[in-house]
């Protein structure tokens, strides 16, 4: 063989030895990113892996699905999102490093969306509270529109004007209205009846501006979904009394919760365990929002809060009576009132009141009322308090659309698009858009 040179001798060596040092190298830099995986899935994955495994056992265990409603497999993997960020913000507060409200809050904020070419969207502040004002385009020189006032769902406790930022911008657009999405202060850093009170003066606030926004002042709806639609009601309750503002066009109640006197009505025993609303959910949100001891939920729910004579005075409107026939045929079962305990009434009697429970107002306000939407869905609790509200008004010559959504479930209209999306869900949001068009 041919002698090789120095040179090439030297360079060999050196290219083999920075070789064995580049694959030392390399093999250290696998050995720690494997090690890095493993800490990864033991600390972060399989924790989550279990709390997952915990949600499903807790939604198969407790929750009831009916074969009639929409998307079954759906609305279970979004009950199990639900129950994992709950269990999620329990983990954090005990560590004390944020409450479980705050992160329950955090996951369901989403953010404001881009811009959209068919509105012209401002966040503003109306006494205070914050508001975001959607106003179809090419609106100038044209006539003045309807404008809806809008109040989000959410127990009292959660839910923000960027979670509703979806809903309201399709309204808008859909509608040709112009809508204010009003972001009320949450319990239990607020306490009844402060989120009323605000509503009602972002309310008064508009009504008095609403020339500014391209709305005419007599042409302003109020509307809401669950204890938003809880809300609308009672402030359009309290606006039919004055004589400074116009009367309201009309109000939208998207399956609102009206009142707090029997939770043993036939939807309230049907849905009882049915997603995203339990039965006891309701009684509890209701207590927060009140600021009351958690321990009276099971009295509560039971009846033995009301009084023998405030039990009789409602009675001809709160009844299961007045819910149609067709409504109790799936399981109801009529039950007596449970034994009157008078420290349990102490404790929730605010709940009585009419700005709590707008179903219990009285006949001459009742009868001023302005046309009415109601949404109900047939796999919710609070469907029936929609039905009761309905028969009231109609008895008193307040004209009602009504659209039930025979497959939906409590919280839908807010799953209209998106991943999570259900058919049932837009066809409600559909309804109101029709609704709006029609004033």
């Amino acid at each position: 063989m041919p002698a090789t040179s120095p040179v090439i001798n030297r360079f060999a060596t050196t290219w083999r030895h920075g070789r064995s040092q580049r694959s030392g190298t390399f093999g250290r830099t696998m050995e720690l990113s494997l090690t890095f995986l493993v800490v990864f899935f033991e600390v972060l994955l399989l924790p989550f892996a279990l709390l997952l495994a915990w949600a499903i056992y807790c939604d198969l265990s407790k929750s009831e699905i009916p074969p009639g409603i929409d998307q079954p497999m759906k609305l279970r993997i979004l009950h199990w999102l639900l129950i994992l960020s709950s269990a999620v913000g329990k983990i954090l507060e005990n560590l004390c490093l944020c409450s479980e409200i705050d992160f329950i809050r955090f996951t369901q904020e989403g953010k404001k969306m881009g811009e959209d070419p068919k509105l012209t969207i401002l966040d503003l502040a109306f006494e205070g509270t914050p508001v975001r004002v959607y106003q179809p385009r090419g609106m100038a020189g044209q006539p003045k529109r309807r404008g809806l006032i809008y109040f989000h769902g959410g127990g009292w406790m959660f839910g923000s004007i960027n979670s509703y930022d979806h809903v309201c911008r399709y309204m808008a657009k859909e509608s040709d209205s112009v809508i204010v999405s009003v972001g009320y202060h949450l319990a239990p850093e607020q306490k009844y009846p402060s989120q009323f009170e605000e509503c009602l003066s972002t309310t008064v606030h508009f009504m008095r501006t609403a020339e500014a926004y391209g709305v005419d002042p007599a042409l302003v709806a109020l509307g809401g979904d669950s204890v938003g639609g809880n809300l609308a009601a009672s402030v359009c309750q309290a606006l039919v009394t004055r004589f400074d503002l116009p009367k309201p066009l009309a109000q939208v109640l998207i399956y609102p919760g009206l009142q707090a006197i029997n939770f043993d009505l036939p939807s309230y025993q049907q849905n009882r365990a049915v997603p995203i609303l339990y039965r006891e959910h309701v009684v509890a949100a209701a207590l927060k929002y009140l600021n009351k001891d958690l321990s009276v939920t099971e009295s509560v729910v039971q009846g033995r809060h009301v009084p023998s004579d405030i039990r009789r005075r409602f009675e001809k409107w709160i009844n299961s009576e007045n819910v149609p026939s067709e409504f109790k045929a799936r399981g109801y079962q009529p039950s007596s009132a449970s034994s009157f305990l008078d420290n349990v009434y102490e404790v929730v009697k605010q709940a009585l009141e009419t700005t709590f429970s707008p179903l219990l107002a009285e006949e001459a306000v009742i009868a001023r009322l302005p046309t009415t939407c109601i949404i109900t869905c047939e796999y919710d609790v609070l469907r029936d308090d929609g039905l009761l509200y309905k028969k009231r008004l109609e008895d008193h010559g307040v004209p009602v659309t009504w659209f039930h959504i025979e497959n939906g479930f409590h919280g839908v209209i807010n799953l209209f698009d998106g991943l999570l999306a259900f058919p049932s869900g837009k066809k409600g949001l559909d309804s109101i858009v029709t609704f709006l068009k029609s004033l």
